[in-house]
């Protein structure tokens, strides 16, 4: 499952080169990251997983593990 959510990870911030990303990379530090790409994410994470993260719940996320590991608590 860690692959297949880093490439959809990856595919939503329209990331070409995923192979540098992992568990434990700080998704707020990739040049990437902005508020589209934070949107982008919140929509993917809610058609693949059906899982809805609120603001205040996303806030507390730190690493792309972290939030697989909210994706995994929630059911998905």
């Amino acid at each position: 499952m860690e692959e297949k959510f880093i490439k959809s990870f990856a595919e939503a911030l329209e990331i070409e080169d995923a192979s540098n990303l992992n568990l434990d990379t700080i998704f707020r530090e990739l040049p990437e990251w902005d508020s589209l790409a934070y949107l982008s994410l919140i929509a993917m994470i809610d058609e693949e997983y059906g899982v809805v993260i609120d603001g205040n719940e996303f806030r507390k996320l730190q690493t792309i593990g972290d939030i697989l590991s909210f994706i995994k608590k929630s059911g998905a």
